[in-house]
């Protein structure tokens, strides 16, 4: 059964003064309106699960066909370069060579990287992704057919992250995180915007809105965006819950100390969400607004992923993450329950 740690700093937030994620998605949808390959992703109703967990109803976004790239980042970093794309071209129209001369450099567990390297290669940029040398080389080749450059550094993504940022500054090149800390905002937090438009899709076709909402995190961004525009569209109802694994409780501990902390572990399955250190940002945001805060061991991870596939939704551990919770047997959760849930990614090799 999940760990489990009750938000005391519900209302309040613990990083006061620090800016938070936008919850308007209009600007975003506009963004993504000019990318040829957005569409809308599925809100799925699984019967099956909802009587598995007893509970009145679970829907579920499905991103593992994002924009064709398998992941819900598809959406953070084509819209951070979008809006890059947009300032370049100063009102006018935004053309394909928009930002030529431009080299986008991020470090990237795999998602993230694809996302990058798409939205460079939509406005002319190039995209440099530093990926970890245990990350298999198909997956290094999926990234160079999207036109990026890879570079192998480091084990964890804390020093995949520490070797982006030196070549950047050492380059002159911009660094597109999906995390964020002092002093280093504003592209993540385009990032995290980009978030709100499957936050947005969902709300729209829900048939009522939810009474609890298992959101996954790794450094947080896709959670404090959904959790803000949550909030903004149904107020304090519904039970927000954070999901994490077990061996990265980064978010998880910052709750219990009341401040941002790294957290220690081993290597998790659950390998996108394997982050030690929270986004500042997000970690601002789910301080505030997040309820309820789970780690998850590698075992109910690999559970959900066998029953997500016995109902036809094939991912990953990271990706069944927030139904583990779920599926695991949270306490808590009634029989009148209307679970929202986010499939994350589709499987590795899909």
């Amino acid at each position: 059964m999940p760990e489990r740690l009750h938000n005391p700093h519900r209302g309040k937030g613990i990083l006061p003064g620090v800016v938070l994620p936008r919850a308007d998605s209009t600007g975003v949808a506009a963004l993504l309106a000019r990318c040829p390959r957005h569409a809308p992703t599925p809100l799925v109703t699984l019967p099956d699960l909802a009587r598995r967990c007893d509970v009145a109803s679970v829907h579920v976004k499905d991103e593992s066909r994002r924009m064709g790239l398998g992941s819900f980042k598809a959406l953070g970093a084509a819209h951070a370069i979008a809006r890059d794309a947009a300032t370049a071209a100063a009102g006018g129209e935004i053309g394909r060579d928009a930002l030529a001369g431009r080299t986008y450099v991020a470090a990237s567990a795999g998602n993230h990287g694809l996302s990058v390297a798409a939205g460079a290669a939509v406005f002319g940029a190039r995209a440099v992704i530093f990926l970890a040398r245990s990350v298999p080389e198909a997956f290094a080749e999926r990234l160079r057919a999207k036109g990026a450059e890879v570079v192998r550094a480091g084990a964890t993504y804390e020093e995949r992250m520490e070797a982006a940022a030196a070549t950047a500054a050492a380059e002159g090149w911009t660094l597109l995180s999906d995390s964020t800390w002092e002093g280093y905002t504003d592209l993540p937090l385009a990032v995290m915007e980009g978030y709100l438009q499957l936050a947005a899709e969902a709300a729209a076709e829900l048939p009522a809105p939810p009474t609890h909402i298992l959101l996954q995190a790794g450094v947080g961004g896709l959670a404090a965006a959904v959790a803000m525009h949550a909030r903004a569209r149904w107020g304090a109802a519904p039970e927000i819950i954070v999901v994490e694994p077990a061996a990265a409780p980064a978010l998880f501990e910052s709750i219990r100390a009341g401040r941002l902390v790294t957290a220690a572990g081993p290597v998790s399955a659950m390998g996108r969400l394997d982050c030690k250190t929270p986004s500042l940002v997000a970690l601002a945001a789910l301080s505030r607004e997040a309820d309820l805060f789970v780690t998850l061991s590698e075992a109910e991870a690999a559970e959900a992923v066998a029953v997500l596939s016995g109902l036809g939704m094939a991912t990953t551990p990271s990706g069944a993450a927030g139904l583990a919770a779920l599926i695991s047997g949270l306490p808590g959760i009634g029989a009148d329950a209307r679970v929202f849930a986010i499939l994350s990614e589709g499987p590795e090799d899909g």
